[in-house]
């Protein structure tokens, strides 16, 4: 974390809002120059602190190596009290219903081992929830991807 400051930090929550915002607009919005803006992303992304192809950030770069899927069983009633808290949390990532035998995923990071289980101490405590189970991500194989739904042929049910 040590390479972010809290200019790039600026950068990269604005970014967060609307990741196809143009530099020079980024710039005007944050009152940096553009060639500022310019520069850090540039440095950032050589240095192995953004995802490929992509203005968002590492996880693992800013100090949570740990990465986890948090499934979890809820009292459907509770759920909008379920989601607002998981919200608070800097350290989830993503939250999605399913149907099943868990009713949502809870995509999370972690510092270590110790603040995952503090983590996950935290969600069981949330209001509405019943029960959660921790699986750790030790890799992503296939990261997040749309281009071969755009570029590839899909399988149909009466054939490809």
């Amino acid at each position: 974390m040590a390479d972010l400051d809290a200019t790039d930090a600026q950068i990269f929550l604005a970014l967060d809002d609307d990741p196809r915002r143009p530099v020079i607009s980024l710039a005007d919005r944050l009152g940096l120059a553009r060639r500022t803006v310019q520069t850090r992303l540039a440095r950032l992304e050589e240095s192995g602190m953004l995802r490929p192809h992509s203005t968002r950030l590492r996880p693992e770069r800013l100090g949570r190596s740990i990465a986890a899927v948090i499934s979890a069983d809820l009292d459907q009633s509770q759920l909008d009290v379920v989601v607002a808290t998981l919200e608070r949390m800097p350290e989830v990532l993503e939250v999605a219903a399913t149907s099943g035998d868990q009713d949502v995923l809870i995509r999370v990071v972690a510092s270590d081992t110790d603040h995952l289980y503090l983590l996950g101490q935290e969600i069981l405590r949330c209001p509405g929830v019943r029960r959660t189970r921790t699986t750790l991500i030790l890799r992503d194989l296939i990261p997040f991807r749309i281009r071969p739904l755009l570029t590839g042929h899909t399988l149909h049910p009466d054939g490809p």
